[in-house]
């Protein structure tokens, strides 16, 4: 099964960072996959801007090593690189200075779509959007993409949307999320609201709980610098596990319009109560299994930064009442697993007598690393001996349901696509922003002010013991992770 490749019209896109390393891994990468797919125009541009004095040859070569190294199988059709690098171009600039700035301007062409991907900190994005106003790049037709950390809190994601503001509407700001490109994700939807059979149990009266796991077996990787001042609660919890939970509570929007969508998501997060102290796990991973320790990887023997968090959460309305929400993240865990369990509640009566056990049905959202949905339903045990209950999967892998030949395009190649094409279902609004930093500042506010320590635990574990005490308590267990 082959999907339909919507083309688009010609388009600039300039990347501001253009020599950086997400410049590198993840959105070089994506536009050479969507132009081998057929939606880059002959006279779109990719347009990198960066201060790495190199002029568009020495740019072309630096996008063929990023594409050697990142963009797979594809990056071996030499004849594909080579048409990918006439369309690329470069300027050297200085993001708080003038140079470059007006030979930037004299490149990009007026009578299209003129998307500007702010690669850098976001202490740059308000010169950043200065120059590209008062050197005349912006029209009605500009669209500016703004990465994460979108703020460290609720005071500085209300200064940064208020400088963004001064140059750029609303409409013409967008603020990616990864993890809402991947194909899983958008399933959620289409699960949800595609299905008469999930909609109508999708509430607090069938479902007894939702466990959200995004989990990395890597740790900080070189990020110590940034990680240390971010922790695991502003880093993974405030943005990709809060956008996960507003698509599985959310009610279902009029239409899949950009704001209807996004107007639901703000409900959730605005209907969440604030969190206890007993139902926070914080945790920071130790040397075991020949991994250093996160403090030797950030170089801060007494840091008390998180690796990892775990929270039980409830949402304050009608559907969810009385349903908790156990979200948990964390680095140098087991394995890398990203994963959403809808977790359905007994039978009112079981007409099997105790020896059959306890069983419930599951819905497992599999986001990565193998993308796919599973619903565990309970069927006679095969044999003789009476009636023995077990648990079994309907299972559907991506991959074998839509066979090796569907085109599952990486998460950036989808949201950049959006961007030129001026759809902003995927991406984070502003008040949506401000809303998910005035839930999260609160609960680390609180452990700063208790003195709170990270519960320490073994590289390549499940996470701290009081993580899974956390669920214990409540009769119930974590999905996954097992070492």
């Amino acid at each position: 099964m082959v999907s339909r490749i919507i083309p688009v019209e010609a388009f600039d896109i300039v990347v501001i960072g253009g020599t950086g390393d997400l410049a590198r891994r993840k959105i070089l990468p994506a536009l050479f996959k969507r132009h081998c797919a057929g939606q880059m125009l002959d006279d779109s541009r990719l347009i990198g801007a960066a201060r790495r004095d190199l002029d568009t040859e020495g740019y072309r070569e630096y996008v063929r090593d990023a594409l050697r190294e990142f963009a797979g199988e594809l990056a071996l059709n030499e004849a594909a690189v080579q048409a990918f690098c006439a369309h690329v171009h470069y300027v050297s600039i200085d993001a708080r200075g003038e140079k470059g700035w007006e030979d930037l301007a004299d490149l990009t062409t007026q009578d299209r779509v003129r998307s500007f991907y702010f690669s850098v900190g976001p202490g740059l994005f308000s010169d950043i959007a200065q120059r590209l106003q008062s050197y005349g790049m912006t029209n009605e037709d500009s669209r500016i993409v703004v990465e994460k950390p979108f703020g460290r809190d609720l005071e500085t994601a209300r200064d940064l949307n208020a400088q963004l503001a001064r140059y750029f509407d609303e409409s013409q700001i967008y603020r990616i999320d990864h993890y809402l490109g991947k194909e899983t994700v958008q399933n959620l939807m289409a699960v949800r609201f595609g299905n008469m059979l999930f909609e109508p149990l999708w509430n607090a009266q069938y479902i007894d709980h939702i466990q959200i796991t995004v989990a990395e077996s890597v740790g900080v990787e070189g990020r110590g610098e940034y990680y240390e001042k971010a922790g695991a609660m502003r880093d993974m919890m405030q943005n990709h596990l809060m956008q996960l939970l507003c698509l599985i509570a959310m009610e279902p929007p009029a239409k899949f319009d950009p704001d209807a969508v996004r107007d639901e998501k703000l409900k959730v997060i605005r209907a969440l109560d604030s969190v206890q102290p007993h139902h926070i796990v914080r945790g920071q991973y130790t040397a075991s299994d020949g991994a250093t320790s996160y403090r030797e990887d950030v170089g801060n023997e007494r840091s008390k930064t998180e690796s990892f968090v775990a929270l039980r959460c409830h949402l304050n309305n009608w559907r969810w009442a009385g349903t908790p929400f156990y979200l948990r993240t964390g680095k140098r865990l087991s394995h890398r697993d990203s994963e959403i369990t809808v977790v359905f509640k007994d039978t009112p009566h079981s007409i099997f007598g105790p020896e059959a056990g306890r069983h419930r049905n599951e819905l497992t959202i599999q986001l990565q690393p193998n993308e796919g949905i599973t619903l565990g339903v309970t069927i006679k045990e095969p044999g003789p001996g009476g009636m023995r209950l077990i648990d079994v999967p309907l299972d559907m892998s991506f991959a074998e349901a839509l066979g090796p030949e569907a085109n599952t395009p990486d998460a950036y190649e989808r949201l950049i696509m959006d961007v030129i094409r001026g759809n902003q279902t995927l991406f984070m609004r502003n008040d949506e922003v401000e809303a998910a930093w005035a839930w999260t500042d609160p609960i680390i506010r609180g452990w700063e002010a208790r003195g709170d320590v990270p519960k320490p635990y073994d590289a390549f574990s499940a996470g701290p013991d009081d993580a899974m005490l956390m669920m214990r308590r409540d009769e119930r267990d974590w999905k996954g992770l097992d070492k």
